[in-house]
């Protein structure tokens, strides 16, 4: 049962100016349940929907015994999660966007890139909220349920390989490729890549940012991948992942 606890609201937000909602974009907070819920109500940031750990002793600690959503900002007000950010040919998501923050303590520095797995837990929660969202806001498409990583590529890896996307789909939430048409292409590719700057308008086709330059390029290839090929993401460009693109492209948008 979803459960929406209006406890603690954000004075980080403004208004929406008459954009329509139009993505749902996925966040992981990189810190535990309470430095979470302060930075997003009185940080400068904030999201519409902070979603706890469970099995975060913090959380228990501060009197939880079940796991609820967090509404922080309402849905008609503009929350500051996107930042500097792109899909489809525009910018400004914050302006048509509903942010969902996901308590998960990721680290991608240094140090190197690790994650816990989500709770099964909250990965059900997420599915409930997002079915809820998407009741109510028909228009944001499949390919328009997205992370932080496939709109602001450059500088962001939220929500994270670990995020089940293809879960998400199988219940009904975001896109997947067809593993027929996936096989096709990568039958196709063995035999060469397609040309570069076909590749680059296949990824601006599906929503992405243009990449400015090499490393742009590896970067949203390491987005993609994190979404649609997450036990690999290393930035590079191969047969699979190009072929999972094209197959994107053609179920989606008839190209």
């Amino acid at each position: 049962m979803l459960v929406i606890d209006t406890s603690f609201p954000s004075r980080d937000f403004n208004e929406r100016n008459g954009e329509p909602v139009r993505q749902v974009i996925l966040h992981y907070t990189a810190a535990p349940f309470a430095s979470s819920l302060h930075t997003l109500t009185r940080n400068g940031v904030s999201a519409h929907y902070l979603l706890p750990d469970p099995d975060e002793p913090g959380y228990r600690t501060a009197g939880y015994d079940e796991l609820r959503v967090f509404r922080l900002v309402d849905e008609d007000k503009r929350a500051w999660h996107a930042g500097v950010s792109q899909w489809g040919g525009r910018d400004n998501l914050n302006s048509r966007s509903i942010g969902i923050e996901i308590v998960n303590q990721a680290r991608d520095d240094a140090s190197g890139f690790t994650f816990p797995c989500y709770a099964e837990e909250q990965v059900e929660v997420l599915i409930e909220l997002l079915r809820d969202i998407l009741e109510r806001y028909p228009q944001i498409g499949p390919t328009d349920v997205l992370g932080h990583s496939d709109v602001a590529y450059g500088r962001k890896s939220d929500p994270g390989p670990r995020l089940p996307w293809r879960r998400l789909f199988e219940a009904g939430i975001g896109a997947w490729f067809d593993e027929s048409t996936r096989a096709m292409y990568q039958r196709r590719f063995c035999l060469g890549l397609p040309p570069e700057v076909e590749v680059e308008r296949a990824f601006q086709r599906y929503g992405y940012k243009p990449a400015q330059n090499r490393h742009g390029f590896e970067l949203r290839t390491r987005a993609f991948q994190m979404h649609f090929r997450p036990r690999d993401y290393c930035g590079f460009l191969d047969v699979e992942t190009c072929a999972i693109l094209y197959a994107l492209n053609e179920k989606y948008l008839g190209l």
